[in-house]
């Protein structure tokens, strides 16, 4: 089951335009002292519990997808998956720690 789970995301990732909004170096628009160190963005044509597109981690490396972070935000009230594609180790190491800094959210990482 694990296998397919994987093997559907993978087809969603390759079916869909990636959307980088937030790219690396910019500013997260809420919190500007926040700076983006890896590409983040959506999958085009997608919906995610917050009623955007799914929310990608768009990395240096080749683009597979290596892993998932499961959120629970108290601030929106919401949780999510956010895909992470072609992430090295720092990378993901970084995004493990973007989504753990707040007391109000907290990432869990499930790698592939």
């Amino acid at each position: 089951m694990q296998e397919e789970f994987w093997v559907l995301l993978d087809n969603m990732v390759e079916e869909s335009q990636i959307v980088i909004d937030r790219p690396k170096g910019s500013h997260h628009p809420r919190y500007p002292q926040c700076i983006y160190e890896v590409d983040y963005g959506y999958l085009q044509n997608t919906t995610s519990m917050d009623g955007a597109g799914i929310d990608v981690w768009v990395g240096t490396g080749d683009k597979k997808v290596v892993g998932i972070v499961c959120t629970v935000d108290l601030m929106k009230r919401d949780s999510e998956i956010k895909i992470l594609i072609g992430c090295n180790e720092e990378e993901i190491a970084y995004i493990e720690k973007f989504h753990n800094e707040s007391q109000y959210m907290k990432g869990m990482l499930i790698r592939r």
